[in-house]
């Protein structure tokens, strides 16, 4: 009996251990999404803005995509183009100006599916914010609007001149009101996505929209990663609630069609009263517990746009301390941002985009 209880402990040394657990890996940074290329500092959605904000630093450049008359996908803020192009100066088009409703909201001007592509490639693209933005109005007249074609092309061309990934990140801008018009959105951007070889998960692609059924439709149709848009208040255009969908059980649902979600500032940290930062909420904790990846929009380096405690000054127009602000929503656990300013984002982050880093791809 003394022999067997000597020879035990040798017994249980000489057995074998548990596999030891894999190695966790360490989480990604955070992806720096160019709010419609480097808008701060050139006019929105041109590929002047899109090619500064990835010299810059930005994986993805972000395009929203509107369809003209003959069915083709160009990138504007809105199909209502008055306020970003130079059609209301150029007399042969007067007569398209109109009045329409759209998700609800009666707008007045001109409209991309009015004009077929080779009419809309004649304009020339202007900045949107002119009065916080004066420098960016020297660059009036210069660019046309490009399409998404285009824009991939120039993605791909900047991943083999630079040695990182860089993805696209379009939204589908008034989906159902387009699909009313005989125009949809998503075939001809599925369509553009397959002829770049952008079918998958593992592509550099993530499709949002504020609207849902067509996020749900898609994810039949393609395995790229979608994201849902998220406004603080209000519904979709096809009738969902975003404060429902902002609920942890509501993240569930939407984790069945997403990726991920892209809500606005405030539902990540909201604002007192005066304007100041206030606590986080617990949005980035329900949606990571869901499986979801976080993507809050939009950070801008305007005064204007600021906490009141990042302004500096008075001055709308002056740069305030955005990189602050950014840090302090890195700190909640954010997967990406969209930022008007992608150097605001990179100092933000701190460190540099320029070595070639993993494929944006997320497991």
């Amino acid at each position: 009996m003394r022999f067997l209880l000597f020879l035990a402990p040798l017994l249980i040394a000489a057995a074998p251990l548990p596999p030891a657990p894999p190695p966790r890996m360490p989480p990604a940074p955070p992806i720096i999404i160019a709010h419609r290329g480097a808008s701060a500092e050139r006019p929105e959605h041109t590929l002047a803005a899109y090619e500064l904000a990835i010299e810059q630093g930005a994986d993805f450049i972000e395009p929203d995509l509107v369809a003209t008359k003959d069915h083709r996908l160009v990138a504007r803020h809105e199909n209502e183009i008055s306020g970003t192009t130079d059609v209301a100066s150029r007399p042969e088009f007067a007569s398209r100006k109109t009045t329409k409703t759209i998700d609800g909201e009666t707008v007045t001007g001109w409209f991309t599916e009015d004009f077929t592509l080779v009419e809309l490639k004649t304009l020339r693209a202007r900045e949107r914010l002119p009065q916080l933005r004066p420098d960016n109005a020297a660059f009036d007249g210069q660019y046309a609007i490009p399409t998404l074609a285009e824009i991939i092309a120039l993605a791909k061309a900047a991943t083999q001149r630079t040695g990182r990934t860089i993805g696209i990140y379009p939204e589908t801008k008034h989906p159902s009101y387009f699909r009313s018009l005989g125009l949809p959105l998503e075939p001809v951007l599925l369509a553009e996505l397959a002829k770049a070889d952008w079918t998958t998960r593992a592509a550099p692609v993530f499709i949002q929209s504020f609207e849902v059924d067509n996020l749900k439709a898609l994810k039949g149709e393609t395995g790229v990663r979608l994201i849902q848009l998220m406004a603080a208040s209000g519904r979709s255009a096809d009738g969902h609630d975003y404060a429902r969908l902002a609920t942890a059980e509501g993240l569930k649902q939407v984790a069945t069609y997403a990726a991920g979600i892209g809500p606005e500032k405030a539902m990540v940290i909201p604002r007192d009263a005066v304007g100041r930062l206030g606590k986080p909420t617990m949005l980035v904790a329900d949606a990571h517990a869901a499986g979801l990846e976080v993507h809050p929009w939009t950070f801008r380096p305007e005064n204007y746009f600021l906490p009141l405690e990042l302004k500096s000054g008075i001055d709308p127009r002056k740069a305030g301390d955005v990189d602050a602000e950014i840090r302090a929503f890195l700190a909640t656990g954010i997967d990406g941002l969209f930022s008007d300013s992608t150097a605001a984002a990179v100092r933000a982050l701190g460190s540099p985009r320029d070595p070639p880093r993993a494929n944006p791809a997320r497991n």
